[in-house]
């Protein structure tokens, strides 16, 4: 009731706003925004204003909203493992079949389960000592004269 009042507000004063700029030659602007100015009479009158009122202040609306928000959730998170996992479980298998080398299974097509994992990292190089970096510190200041 309240938002179909706010609404007819809305569109009046902005079909009068359109008269003002319409009176002033610019008649463009004007259907502009006599355009817009409609659309929240026109939401009134087809019944969205009231049923968006309903469902704002429905308990049984916003609990099919967090439903349809968890199954998104959980949608998305299956499909994050899947990928770090390297595939389906059917990708899977053909690849493990193709390594062990028997016979139906797709060997070019189906992802080995190594390509999905990062490689391990090389050994890293001991660290240098204290004096190994003021000494380079050292020749770069002499090269510069400082």
């Amino acid at each position: 009731m309240i938002a179909e009042t706010v609404c007819s507000a809305v569109a009046a004063a902005g079909l009068g706003i359109a008269a003002v700029t319409a009176y002033r030659k610019r008649y463009l602007t004007a259907a502009r925004m006599a355009a817009y100015a409609l659309v929240p009479l026109g939401l009134v009158l087809t019944g969205v204003v009231e049923w968006l009122a309903d469902t704002a202040f429905s308990p049984t609306a916003w609990l099919g909203f967090g439903l349809l928000g968890g199954a998104w959730a959980l949608l998305m998170t299956t499909r994050a493992v899947e990928r770090r996992r390297g595939g389906t479980r059917k990708e899977r298998k053909a690849a493990a079949r193709a390594a062990r080398g028997e016979a139906g299974a797709p060997a070019a097509s189906a992802p080995s389960l190594g390509q999905a994992r990062p490689t391990a990292r090389p050994a890293a190089a001991p660290r240098a000592t204290a004096t190994d970096d003021f000494s380079d510190i050292e020749a770069i200041l002499k090269k510069h004269g400082i």
